[in-house]
């Protein structure tokens, strides 16, 4: 098992990065909490990972803290929750949120997630209530990602064609999302969470 990568950070985006280990680039799915911690291009980081193995793939998640790399692993203990899911859910709410709502039977406010639904909600209330509890709170990674607005609309489009959505759908959640910030300049992670908003009604 791939705990964690140490290397540099050679390109990214809002669902997945390239990290240079030693000369190997390994690339890695990852949540938007943790692209919002990553620095700058170039830079040394270090990730916390999770490897996904299947008979026909392996995929490799990473996080910037052990709370989101723990909440990973229980979301895809839950049926019907695989690891691309977990992490969009992962995408539309904080980590500290998420656990908060669990833990409190919030079944209405975990049905704002995109891709969550009531039957879902409630399987996440019964299964994971008990086991949140013991979560500890990781350290986060340093660094505020600093792109430029100009490629924050374009990353965000990719980010919900990466999560699942149709490009058209993708593209029409992004103008509702745009419409509704009425001129105000967004953060790569506030617009794609109000996207995701937009795509699920």
């Amino acid at each position: 098992m791939i705990a964690s990568l140490s290397g540099t950070l050679i390109s990214k985006s809002p669902t997945e990065i390239v990290l240079d280990v030693h000369g190997v680039g390994y690339s890695v799915n990852i949540p938007l909490s943790t692209y919002e911690r990553l620095g700058q291009l170039n830079a040394p980081i270090i990730l916390l990972t999770y490897l996904h193995v299947r008979e026909d793939s392996l995929q490799l998640f990473g996080f910037s803290t052990e709370e989101e790399r723990s909440l990973f692993r229980l979301l895809i203990s839950v049926s019907g929750i695989g690891p691309k899911m977990a992490q969009g859910i992962l995408s539309g709410i904080t980590a500290g949120d998420l656990k908060s709502h669990i833990v409190r039977g919030n079944i209405g406010a975990l049905t704002t997630i995109p891709g969550v639904g009531k039957k879902l909600g409630e399987r996440l209330v019964v299964e994971l209530r008990d086991k949140i509890g013991k979560l500890e709170i990781g350290t986060a990674l340093p660094g505020p990602a600093t792109d430029e607005q100009s490629r924050i609309r374009s990353e965000a489009l990719l980010a919900l064609i990466s999560l699942g959505y149709s490009r058209l759908l993708a593209e029409k959640a992004l103008r509702a999302a745009l419409q509704e910030s009425n001129g105000k300049q967004s953060t790569i992670e506030e617009l794609i969470k109000s996207s995701l908003r937009h795509a699920t009604k």
